[in-house]
């Protein structure tokens, strides 16, 4: 049986030296952070009149009568995702392309939206017929 010797000539560590560099080309999987995936969760809730501003009549009732008020989320990376969750929870795939350049506008990818999706579908197929939007 045969024997190569692998170690360098120089008697040093091999490639562990030096740092680890991605290939060109190779991207880094979306992740949301679990801050983003609770907002998304609230946003199952909302309703889809949240995403719109509310106009003077409406406040003015609004104040007379009470009832829910929808703020917007401080953040505005946070809101343009809330806004991109309410609409994919009741419209799926079915969102316009101005909404989707929001979300994009706002720091997240294309990967992003795809999880976004894939996992609110992934859990509208797990609900009851009833409960679906």
């Amino acid at each position: 049986m045969a024997y190569l010797d692998f170690s360098p000539a120089d008697g040093g560590a091999l490639l562990l030296d030096r740092p680890a560099v991605a290939p060109k080309g190779f991207r880094k999987a979306a992740e949301l952070t679990p801050l983003e995936w609770q907002v998304v969760e609230i946003a199952q809730h909302d309703k889809l009149s949240s995403i719109r501003p509310a106009g003077p009549i409406v406040r003015a009732l609004r104040w007379m009568f009470g009832g829910r008020v929808a703020t917007a989320l401080s953040d505005g990376r946070l809101e343009a995702l809330r806004r991109m969750a309410v609409l994919s929870w009741y419209r799926g795939y079915a969102v316009a392309p101005a909404e989707v350049r929001l979300f994009l506008a706002a720091g997240f990818t294309p990967d992003h939206y795809d999880l976004l999706l894939g996992r609110i579908n992934a859990i509208r197929a797990k609900l009851p017929r009833r409960f679906r939007r």
